[in-house]
């Protein structure tokens, strides 16, 4: 089916409607209400989505205010748009909210709500190497030119600054992985037109016989993109965020209605003993939930929450009440480019970001985004311990 074929006097809506309308007419179908709307589609048709025939409205819910202090000691209140089809989630997200919240009567420390501080790992590449003689002096190689190579990646953007890199051997193949700064975009493209560039002038150097060495692809699997490992978990990738609260007694009891010891319970069964015997990358309460209804609403790389769903969620009694932490290994955010840039997801992250922070405005969303989990890990875990999960989704979800 010829779907780009269309006159370049067409605007993206029209050529959206004309695309529709071939499908629909080819397969005898009814795609009226994928419709598109002339102020809404923005860059999608051009930038974001080739052959697009039209979009689907994706539910989007407020929870909050959420109350955070940021890895800057700035605290600031939180406004989450939620984009979801999942009954319940905001519902409880917003519960989770209300407690942390309010979970500082009588207290006047000036880091109350959710505590978060954050590692920057940089967005990561690796580059595949087959070397089948001498692979150690290949590898000095790579060490000893580190600047020059570096500066070949770094040439191809001005938003893009080489942070580190690793080298890993397996059998015949060298590993060579990547890890860069890419600004206030995600940056997965920009690492991944580097990496090209630094990898031919490797092969070029250093393999001129076009035999001893070759360059067999600049996505080598080490930087475990968009999929599960045990690196990623263990080493971080894009920006680490840890989350944590102390939950009061009487927070426990009046907002989650639940005994504070019942927490502690379902921790001690779902997330360490079924979590261990499932095998689990992360153990936690549903953090894929929450990252991808932000991830959708503020225009990122939704295939990006399989990083994040290996959070770690930890539940713990201390004098004055329960401790919940979640460590979010790896969280793939900017807020330039790529979606980021289409309307709604725009208008979301305004209504998400705070202006005028100490942080990095990626740095301040995935900051945002670990606390919004934390105030769902902490919502449902109440849910499991007061056995009002099933009830909950019977009266909000069918």
């Amino acid at each position: 089916m010829n779907l780009r074929d269309l006159p370049e006097s067409l605007s993206s809506h029209e050529r959206c409607a004309v695309r529709r309308m071939k499908i629909q007419d080819t397969l005898d179908l009814n795609l009226s209400l994928l419709g598109t709307e002339p102020n809404r589609i923005g860059q999608a048709e051009a930038s974001n989505c080739e052959q697009m025939f039209g979009s689907i409205p994706i539910p989007v819910g407020y929870a909050g205010p959420l109350k955070v202090t940021f890895s800057s000691l700035e605290t600031c209140e939180l406004h989450l748009p939620l984009a979801t089809t999942e009954g319940a989630l905001v519902a409880s997200v917003n519960r989770g909210c209300k407690a942390v919240s309010n979970n500082q009567s009588g207290d006047t420390s000036p880091h109350s709500g959710i505590k978060i501080t954050s590692i920057h790992h940089g967005i990561t590449r690796s580059i595949a190497f087959r070397v089948k003689e001498k692979p150690e002096q290949f590898i000095d190689s790579i060490n000893q030119n580190e600047s020059q190579w570096k500066k070949i990646g770094e040439a191809t953007s001005s938003h893009l600054k080489i942070l580190g890199y690793d080298i890993d051997v397996k059998d015949e193949y060298v590993f060579l992985s990547l890890r860069a700064d890419t600004d206030e975009a995600m940056g997965m493209n920009m690492i991944t037109i580097a990496a090209q560039e630094i990898g031919n002038w490797i092969v070029d150097t250093f393999c001129k016989d076009g035999t001893s060495c070759r360059l067999i692809t600049i996505a080598g699997n080490v930087d475990s993109d968009k999929k599960p490992s045990r690196r990623t978990h263990d080493k971080g990738r894009g920006y680490e965020v840890i989350a944590e609260a102390l939950l009061k007694p009487h927070i426990i009891k009046e907002i989650l209605k639940v005994e504070p010891s019942k927490l502690l319970d379902v921790y001690e069964a779902k997330l360490k003993r079924g979590s261990d015997i499932a095998g689990a990358i992360g153990s936690n309460l549903h953090a894929a939930n929450v990252i991808s209804a932000l991830y959708l609403s503020t225009g990122q790389d939704a295939a990006h929450t399989v990083e994040g769903s290996m959070t770690d969620t930890e539940v713990s009694q201390e004098s004055h009440g329960i401790s919940v932490r979640v460590r979010i290994p790896a969280l793939l955010v900017g807020v330039r480019g790529g979606g980021t840039e289409l309307p709604a997801q725009k208008q979301c992250l305004d209504l998400l970001m705070k202006p005028n922070t100490n942080l990095k405005p990626a740095q301040q969303l995935a900051e945002s985004i670990g606390a919004a989990v934390l105030a769902g890990e902490i919502s449902l875990l109440a849910a499991q311990a007061s056995q009002k999960l099933a009830s909950s989704h019977k009266k909000l979800a069918r």
